[in-house]
């Protein structure tokens, strides 16, 4: 008898307490759900022993990256249902156990685990990070080292299908939507480039330089000298045979350095292009810091960063599972307000401010396309269960940015001297 979907869709309301929002699709063939709602494909009972021993986020992100779960039809409708159902769905904030002490929760979750089967928890899909203990310091050199290899040592041909050819992994800036994406990366190292003032002769430092995009704009547009550092060797190579193609080997440097071990300043300017992301909250003012004293004086430094809204109680902040499991392990996220301080903690003057939210939600959302076009062969570069984990990495990511939960900021700032001459215009947008 073909009823799993039945089954499973009257638990879970069960469970939720509200209608489920989704169709079903069982491991058996059955359906249930609203007719014409986004499809949630359970392929097997092994996709509800992972939810049931890690409820929430970090169970349904390793039933997705294994193909246990998944959607049929248009993925950001299924999230947007999700999340809508699971996390938005009224007051409840209850935890799991006094969530236990209510009868029709306790029934519902001896029902999922009958349907489950034999509860065994699945081993996690190798992609996951592996960690010896939570317990021990982030963002040492080494284990940033780590964070950043299995991140971005993915390979390259993946990247360059995902990215394409400008290989910028970092909000575009559109000047309308129906824009390409090779424009928009365009434009925005040029906005970088006319924030930082960027004049023939000066030394440019690009933090996170990635696979080169920054450092060869600046040196081919601006005949600026650059150095560029990453912790990806792949990066690096890749960064490397690109400055050598574009002729610009005596103006760029490539480096597999840590930003903390630079020690050749001052520089005229710096950037940093969504690479503060991985700092770390205990680290950001040694950044800072740092950074401010490898500009000289006048030295114009552009932070571009991920920032998250600001939470009544700071101290429940944990580092989001889904995303610190398998995609940016140890990045942190912090709200805009605490990045400025920190920077002028350091002795920074911050000059400018620019959020350009919107304008990371049309870029995801254009990677997203790439990687659904060409899924066969994102497959064949990268494994199965690694496309899996970016497409939903960044098609939630998306949601996330058009929803104000998550933004991007620019912010300008300068190492004022002493005489306090920033050397900024009067009106100071002058760059737009």
């Amino acid at each position: 008898m073909q009823d799993a979907a039945l089954r499973l869709k009257a638990l879970t309301e069960q469970l939720l307490g509200a209608p489920v929002p989704v169709r079903i699709r069982a491991w058996d063939g059955s359906e249930a759900g609203p007719p014409g709602a986004p499809v949630l494909v359970v392929r097997n009972r092994r996709a509800l022993r992972r939810l049931l021993w890690k409820p929430g986020e970090l169970g349904l992100a390793r039933a997705w990256v294994s193909g246990d779960l998944t959607v049929d039809g248009d993925l950001y409708a299924a999230l947007e249902a999700i999340a809508a159902a699971v996390w938005e769905g009224g007051e409840d904030t209850r935890t799991l156990g006094q969530a236990l002490r209510d009868p029709d929760v306790r029934a519902a979750v001896r029902g999922l685990v009958r349907l489950a089967g034999p509860p065994l928890p699945p081993a996690p899909p190798r992609e996951e990070v592996r960690r010896r203990s939570r317990l021990s310091r982030l963002h040492t050199k080494r284990s940033d080292r780590r964070a950043i290899s299995h991140h971005y040592d993915v390979g390259n041909d993946f990247y360059e299908l995902v990215l394409g050819p400008s290989m910028v992994y970092s909000c575009a800036y559109w000047e309308t939507p129906e824009g390409t994406l090779e424009d928009a990366q365009r434009d925005k190292l040029a906005l970088v480039a006319r924030k930082l003032d960027l004049k023939p002769g000066m030394r440019l430092l690009d933090v996170g330089c990635g696979w080169g995009s920054m450092a060869v704009h600046a040196a081919r547009e601006y005949g600026v000298r650059v150095v560029g550092v990453t912790l990806s060797q792949e990066q690096a190579a890749y960064a490397r045979k690109r400055v050598a193609q574009e002729g610009l080997t005596d103006r760029v440097e490539i480096r597999v350095q840590d930003y903390r071990d630079v020690a050749d300043g001052p520089y005229d300017a710096i950037s940093s292009i969504g690479m503060a992301e991985h700092v770390g909250s205990e680290r950001y003012l040694e950044y800072a810091r740092d950074l401010f004293g490898l500009l000289k004086p006048g030295g114009r430094l552009l932070n571009h960063q991920i920032g998250r809204r600001p939470w009544q109680d700071e101290s429940a902040y944990e580092l989001d599972g889904f995303i610190d499991a398998y995609v940016f392990p140890d990045g942190e996220l912090a709200p805009i307000g605490e990045t400025v301080t920190q920077l002028e903690r350091a002795g920074f003057e911050v000059r400018d401010v620019e959020s350009i939210r919107e304008h990371y939600a049309l870029t995801l959302r254009r990677w997203v396309a790439d990687l659904e076009a060409r899924w066969p062969e994102a497959v064949r570069l990268a494994g199965p269960g690694r496309a899996r984990v970016w497409r939903l990495y960044m098609a939630a990511s998306a949601l996330a940015f058009e929803r104000n939960q998550i933004g991007v900021n620019q912010v300008l700032a300068v190492r004022t001297p002493q005489s306090g001459a920033s050397g900024l215009p009067l009106r100071t947008r002058t760059w737009n």
